[in-house]
């Protein structure tokens, strides 16, 4: 009863008022309405789907760009670039590149690669630049002391600590592979994975020493650098990717930069790796079949320990698989990064649909016995075999 003699009321007092205010009243009351009525309207279908579009694409140009840091360590800065959001349930992807490279050359053919956005939608990528050797860096002063590759190393967990990241997984090559590789085993609590793409883990002999030497005075820096990076075959194909990375090199406004990284790598130490000093963390072994470290990568193999590494060895990828095969080295990393425990629904696309896959088992420390098996993967559903008892290397 008293809520109906109120709502009488209410409209006693609006007909009042409409009759005390005529037109004006009845303005407002039209004016209301048609306020109400746009506010209540929906996007139409085209702008909701232009507005998602613009959404997608700021997103896109963030994660191509990624923010870039300059992180303080003990030893100096170092310029870090981040992609993807900085979220801790999941180790981050760290990267290290090689001496006449930078993270950008090394590494965004690889990771912007369309069969790779699987796994950076699900992981943060921290791309680590040695150095003075990030693009546009400026040249070092005559007689500046370059940080040694144990110095380096040394840099990375202010980094984690930055970024505020317990754990990552390493991606490096070459001369970065080398520095994860000494970041592991003095930080073996912080590391879940290693990729290690062209390793030397030897200090340079005396003949290495004498042929380094020599070609020293008888090639220049951008040809020696080349010949670190590339196969034979490939300097002698002068391939476009030898020549636009022979371009790049030689007209890089800190080449001075350069050379220094290449004197402080030749000059590394040996990182003494047996079955008993090795990594404690899954590793995957990655070298083409004509590339210049493929002797190297065959040895460190042979030390590590086989029921925790694996041996990738590509055809026809040159010197920089990651760069020639990004395809195959997407696949494989997918396949390390399950067996990790990791990305378990990841649909595998191309080696899953090879009908054979060549495995061979190398299960003697000194690799005089091996053997060889081919494996069908066509009924497998795109899953790795169970791990052997031994280093399994993958000819693909």
């Amino acid at each position: 009863m008293h809520r109906k003699t109120r709502l009488r009321n209410v409209r006693r007092e609006q007909e009042s008022y409409m009759e005390n205010n005529g037109s004006r009243g009845a303005t407002m009351t039209s004016e209301m309405q048609e306020i109400a009525i746009t506010e209540d309207k929906p996007l139409l279908t085209g702008q909701a789907d232009a507005a998602k579009d613009v959404a997608e694409l700021a997103a896109r140009i963030l994660l191509d760009q990624g923010q870039e840091h300059s992180v303080e360590t003990p030893h100096g800065i170092l310029r870090v670039t981040l992609h993807g959001t900085r979220t801790t349930r999941r180790p981050a992807i760290l990267t290290c590149h090689d001496v006449g490279l930078d993270s950008k050359s090394c590494f965004s053919p690889l990771f912007k690669f369309d069969e790779m956005q699987e796994i950076v939608k699900n992981f943060t990528l921290i791309h680590i630049d040695a150095p003075g050797q990030e693009e546009g860096a400026s040249a070092y002063p005559p007689g500046y002391q370059y940080p040694s590759m144990e110095t380096v190393a040394e840099m990375i967990p202010a980094v984690l600590q930055f970024f505020n990241f317990r754990t990552v997984i390493g991606v490096g090559v070459g001369a970065g592979a080398y520095i994860l590789s000494k970041f592991t085993l003095t930080n073996p609590d912080s590391v879940e994975g290693l990729v290690l793409v062209n390793i030397d883990t030897n200090a340079k002999g005396w003949m290495d020493w004498a042929a380094h030497k020599l070609s020293s005075v008888t090639s220049s820096l951008t040809e020696q650098i080349l010949c670190h990076l590339f196969s034979q075959e490939e300097l002698s194909a002068n391939t476009d990717l030898v020549q636009s990375h022979r371009e790049r090199i030689s007209k890089a406004p800190n080449l001075a930069n350069i050379e220094l990284f290449w004197k402080t790598y030749n000059s590394r130490r040996d990182l003494n790796l047996d079955r008993n000093y090795t990594f404690k963390c899954p590793v995957m072994l990655v070298v083409g079949d004509q590339a210049p470290y493929e002797d190297a990568a065959v040895e460190c193999n042979s030390k590590l320990d086989p029921t925790s590494t694996s041996f990738l060895k590509m055809a026809d990828a040159g010197g920089l698989p990651q760069l020639t095969q990004p395809a195959k080295l997407t696949e494989a990393f997918k396949y390390f990064i399950q067996g990790m425990g990791y990305m378990a629904s990841s649909c595998m696309t191309r080696l899953s649909r090879s009908r054979t896959t060549s495995l061979s088992s190398s299960y003697s420390m000194d690799g005089s016995r091996s053997r060889s098996r081919t494996l069908s993967q066509g009924s497998q559903g795109g899953q790795m075999p169970p791990s052997p008892s031994q280093t399994m290397e993958v000819s693909c």
